[in-house]
């Protein structure tokens, strides 16, 4: 048995490095990889990132960097002669190599009685759905920060409100890139309070409210960054305070579903808006998340 750690001491970061080899743009294996690694505490992976892959002398520089950093290697290759080539260059340097996908495809394969396809990127493909996603982003842009008249946001599929600083335009564009029409309208005191949202029929209309305290340290940390320290009512606890809870109490008024970011990340937030979009098209009511 290992001796036990003595108490207060920290346990050093584990450093590793990890080679990600894609035919593709290596977005799949990438994100794949991140999610793995954040179930271990005190893991830091080094990533060597290699995408485009699509050639044997490519996959002899790959190899080549590989054996300078041995590590672990993950890859998403459908290519079948050059996953043998990252295979037997990995058993060369007693290497493990991981097909990320593979266990997923197999067991759908199965379930599904379907051919795989050999088609490089197919996730990529130039089809309506990327089109639709570049037009979705397109439209946020278009209609950020209370950008556009009434019967412009006619034509989202979701408008967000909120006071400033609760990640409404970051929201905005993850949802675009799943092919969401989103809109953003900002709570300003003493200007806007989304009046001018109540009399929309086509879009979902969703409140964003944060606490105070955590409003409070974002307003600040906005406001260093741009080297702005006066006080203001915009940093002021009490007047923050205020600001949210006449938000919120605005949101209930009207029936608008309501989704706290205090705790969530961007991806947790589109994550409660994609919920609540569903539920609505399945003539299911929520009201908060």
């Amino acid at each position: 048995m290992s001796p036990a750690r003595p108490a207060g001491l920290t346990r050093l970061a584990t450093y590793f490095h990890v080679h990600l080899v894609s035919d593709s743009t290596g977005e799949t294996l990438n994100a794949m990889a991140k999610a793995v690694v954040a179930r271990f505490d005190g893991v830091i992976p080094i990533e060597h990132i290699y995408a485009l892959v699509r050639s044997a002398k490519q996959m002899d520089r790959v190899l080549e960097e590989i054996a300078a950093s041995p590590g672990v290697v993950l890859h998403t290759l459908v290519d079948r002669d050059l996953r043998e080539q990252l295979e037997e260059g990995c058993r060369r340097v007693d290497m493990p190599q991981i097909a990320a996908l593979d266990p997923l495809v197999g067991a759908l394969s199965r379930y599904l009685g379907a051919a795989l396809s050999t088609r490089v990127g197919a996730q990529h493909a130039l089809d309506t759905d990327y089109f639709n996603r570049i037009a979705a982003l397109d439209y946020a842009m278009a209609h950020d920060d209370g950008q556009g008249t009434t019967e412009q946001l006619e034509g989202a599929d979701v408008v967000l409100c909120g006071v400033s600083r609760t990640s409404k335009t970051p929201t905005c564009i993850y949802l675009a890139h799943r092919g969401i029409r989103a809109a953003n309208v900002p709570l300003v005191p003493g200007q806007e309070d989304g009046e001018r949202l109540v009399g929309l029929k086509n879009p979902l209309v969703i409140g964003l409210t944060v606490s105070p305290d955590r409003l409070v340290q974002i307003r600040r940390n906005r406001m260093d960054g741009l080297n702005a320290g006066r006080a203001s009512t915009y940093t002021d606890h009490e007047a923050v305070r205020e600001e949210t809870v006449k938000a919120r109490r605005a949101f209930e008024r009207r029936g608008w579903p309501v989704i706290d970011v205090t705790r969530r990340s961007v991806e947790e937030t589109a994550a409660a808006i994609i919920n609540v979009l569903n539920e609505r098209r399945t003539h299911r009511v929520g009201t908060s998340w």
